[in-house]
């Protein structure tokens, strides 16, 4: 079984976008709910945690919020945009509403490469989109980059392998983005890209094995093309071993 890189969801437009780089870096992902406790975390064992942006504001009544506790499970963290600053609220940072906001395309200064940007060049374009920025990096975290507008835009603290960035890696328009979660990956949190989704469908054949036998089932499937294709071919792989059927109905 693949111990995955858990992609917290705050809400972010991307949350879906993220786990889909992780697993273009060759690294499995699942995307969970920002109010997974702790307990919950640690039973998932996972490789790393990578915590998505959203749309709130860490200082708004019922703003989404992370288990703090998860903080000390010792689990490699990175924090993109709202992840990000709510990684600084909550290891004693300083979020300000200072009314300066950074939309889009976004130049970026690099002080400090730091494991997550190492190998980048010193000035480069990143995807901005919030109004909050992080003023002071918490104590014991390293400031990597900053804007004109965002003094900390990146941090890190490579002893408890947490690390954040304030802009979208996620998505194309930042020029560096995959590279900023490669190397999150392999030198922040040490994972071996070694995943493919032939393991995924290899672990689904087992499971439905072990659950049906020589039984037949009838799988009803609405959603996207990816997870469409993938529950076909595993499925599909299941028949030719284990005689299991397939159908497929999706919405129009």
């Amino acid at each position: 079984m693949n111990r995955p890189v858990l992609v917290v969801d705050f809400g972010a437009q991307y949350a879906q976008l993220i786990a889909r780089r992780v697993r273009e870096a060759s690294v499995y992902s699942e995307i969970v709910h920002h109010n997974i406790t702790a307990a919950e975390v640690k039973a998932k064992n996972p490789l790393a945690i990578i915590l998505s942006g959203g749309p709130s504001s860490v200082y708004e009544d019922g703003s989404p919020q992370l288990d703090v506790e998860i903080l000390k499970l010792g689990i490699p963290i990175l924090g993109i945009c709202y992840g990000f600053q709510t990684l600084a609220n909550a290891l004693g940072g300083r979020v300000d509403a200072t009314g300066k906001k950074e939309y889009g395309a976004t130049e970026l200064r690099v002080a400090a490469a730091g494991e997550i940007l190492d190998g980048q060049p010193s000035e480069q374009i990143c995807w901005m989109s919030h109004g909050d920025q992080v003023m002071q990096a918490p104590e014991g975290f390293e400031v990597l980059a900053s804007t004109d507008t965002t003094p900390v835009a990146a941090f890190a603290n490579s002893e408890k392998k947490i690390y954040g960035v304030q802009w979208h890696p996620e998505v194309k328009h930042s020029e560096q983005g995959q590279q900023v979660l490669k190397n999150f990956l392999y030198e922040g949190a040490g994972i071996s890209p070694t995943w493919n989704s032939g393991n995924v469908i290899a672990e689904q054949v087992e499971k439905i094995r072990a659950q049906v036998g020589d039984a037949r089932v009838i799988c009803g499937l609405s959603g996207g093309v990816d997870s469409a294709v993938a529950a076909a071919r595993a499925v599909e792989a299941g028949h030719e071993v284990i005689g299991v059927h397939l159908a497929l109905s999706s919405n129009p």
